[in-house]
């Protein structure tokens, strides 16, 4: 078989099943798996993959960030859907992580009104949205990211590798079944791992424009979770596999 035909071959079956093993494809073409390897980096030099550890994905478009003022708007009830059912999981004296994000900050809005809890938060609007309440409200300092209100950098990162929570909201730019919570850009990536390994427990946040989609940078994967709770257009996406990775909440329509 000649390499372009090969390579044919690969993006074929990507197309059917969205992700390949390099030895399993190198035994199924009968030939080495450097051979595989030097394809998939042809393919990945043309855009027309993204390498992944043992294998590849197909180059679909990837979800990059918009300004807060761009999605605060976007799917708002279904978002404060999702905050009502992550809010009923905060007890009484919990120690409470917001990622920086609308969905997050809708559920600042339920918690405002709570007394003997603490929420810390990556996130300038959120700490804003709390500012009058009694809520114990820690910032986590560090350089802000213009037109998005979310802090990173060292200083966040110091704050973040010196806490434990009991409970951690993740937000995501991106969801799939098989590459995991993905973000647009390493930093922020970065910060969002090292909240998931601050909490005890960590529930994604996320309303299923965001699910089957891929960002830039991964976070984890989605059996590091807790669970996700999402609006009820996630019994559109992978009803079978996500059960099986971690628990599923669909926040549904009030009748």
């Amino acid at each position: 078989m000649q390499p372009n035909e090969r390579r044919n071959v690969i993006l074929g079956k990507l197309n059917e099943n969205e992700k390949i093993d390099i030895d399993a494809l190198a035994a199924e073409l009968n030939v080495s798996a450097m051979t595989i390897r030097r394809d998939l980096n042809y393919l990945e030099e043309q855009k027309q993959i993204i390498r992944t550890l043992g294998g590849a994905i197909l180059n679909k478009s990837l979800v990059e960030e918009s300004s807060f003022s761009t999605k605060e708007g976007k799917h708002s009830s279904e978002k404060q859907r999702i905050a009502k059912k992550a809010a009923e999981l905060v007890q009484e004296r919990f120690t409470v992580l917001l990622d920086s994000g609308t969905t997050t900050l809708e559920i600042a809005k339920l918690l405002k009104n709570r007394r003997n809890l603490t929420v810390v938060t990556n996130d300038i609007k959120i700490a804003a949205e709390l500012m009058d309440s009694e809520v114990k409200v820690i910032l986590t300092g560090g350089e802000m990211q213009n037109n998005i209100g979310a802090l990173f950098g060292p200083i966040t990162e110091q704050i973040l590798l010196n806490l434990h929570v009991d409970l951690f909201f993740l937000g995501a730019h991106a969801v799939h079944h098989q590459v995991g919570v993905t973000a647009p850009a390493l930093e922020k990536a970065y910060i969002k791992k090292l909240m998931i390994k601050s909490a005890q427990a960590t529930w994604l946040v996320a309303d299923s424009s965001k699910l089957d989609q891929k960002a830039f940078a991964k976070v984890c994967e989605l059996k590091a979770l807790t669970g996700i709770i999402s609006d009820s257009g996630i019994a559109n996406y992978y009803p079978h596999e996500l059960p099986e990775l971690l628990e599923v909440v669909a926040a549904e329509e009030e009748a």
